[in-house]
């Protein structure tokens, strides 16, 4: 099932980096490893969690992914601009994960945070996507 969860990252990846109104507000700042000292503002793909989702005729998996926005645009203003970016592309989308058909992939949720530094903001949004293989 870990082949799953890899192929529906590099999509979302893909997705979002394709995405005009994303790469005018973070350029080419999507990580899934973010570099020391980034630039702000900009995105990682976080943690996701899979499970199993086979049915009695048919396998699957049911994921739920994480995407993080981080600024310090003096705000939650740019962060939830970001979210907003994000979830416009994401929500319903018809991505094409390799070896794996989307059933779905829907927004879940969104929680917008500030660090203890009072100048960095994050918000943490959550999809949930239901895969089966080809």
């Amino acid at each position: 099932m870990t082949g799953a969860s890899f192929s529906l990252q590099t999509a979302i990846f893909s997705a979002l980096s394709a995405d005009a109104m994303l790469q005018s507000l973070i350029g080419a700042r999507l990580y899934d490893a973010v570099p020391q000292a980034p630039t702000f503002p900009y995105a990682v793909i976080g943690d996701d969690a899979e499970t199993n989702w086979d049915t009695a005729t048919e396998s699957g998996s049911e994921h739920i992914v994480t995407i993080d926005a981080w600024s310090q645009g003096g705000g939650h203003k740019e962060s939830k601009a970001i979210a907003d970016a994000v979830r416009a592309v994401l929500d319903g989308a018809s991505l094409a994960p390799s070896g794996q058909t989307l059933i779905d992939i829907r927004y879940q949720g969104a929680a917008f945070t500030r660090a203890d530094d009072g100048e960095t903001y994050r918000a943490t949004l959550k999809f949930r996507a239901v895969l089966e293989p080809q």
